[in-house]
């Protein structure tokens, strides 16, 4: 009768180890040099991984964005927010009331747009702005829901028609 002690000794534990590295370099995005002490430079017309121009992988690095294209995002989310208060046009019901209501969802969308971005690039400061815009965002939104909804509201959605005079 055989112990689990005499069955990890028959076992040659190098070449199970090679087949799970060998496996491991199959997967996308793998560190070419798993398994190994060091690294391995892949030369022209080798059989390597495909890159692209200037060496990076495919779906690397190149798909976090640059922190000028995230400061940008939070330019523009800011101006939006900032214009938010100058809103030239009543917004009390109808027709303008959506649109305002749309300027502030552009406001909470550009602010979550530049979260993502200064997330990945871990970019602290704009990072507190983009948290900043999202909080204005949601307080411009939530101020005109609550005036309208729930009981005892007075305010209306769309502005009723004007009486008719003979």
């Amino acid at each position: 009768m055989s112990t689990p002690a005499d069955k990890d000794k028959a076992r040659d534990w190098d070449k199970e180890l090679a087949e799970v590295d060998r496996l491991l370099a199959k997967l996308p995005h793998a560190d070419p040099t798993l398994g190994r002490g060091h690294p391995q430079t892949h030369k022209p017309g080798s059989h390597g991984p495909a890159h692209g121009p200037q060496g990076q992988v495919p779906g690397g690095a190149a798909s976090t964005p640059s922190a000028t294209a995230v400061w940008i995002r939070v330019a523009l989310a800011t101006l939006v927010g900032l214009a938010m208060t100058q809103w030239p046009y009543s917004h009390a019901c109808g027709i303008n009331l959506f649109f305002y209501m749309l300027g502030a969802g552009a406001v909470v969308a550009g602010s979550i747009w530049s979260l993502f971005g200064t997330w990945r690039r871990r970019m602290a400061l704009t990072h507190g702005l983009s948290i900043g815009l999202l909080v204005w965002g949601t307080t411009l939104l939530t101020s005109q829901v609550l005036q309208r909804v729930g009981p005892g509201t007075t305010a209306v959605w769309f502005c009723p028609e004007p009486p008719v005079t003979p």
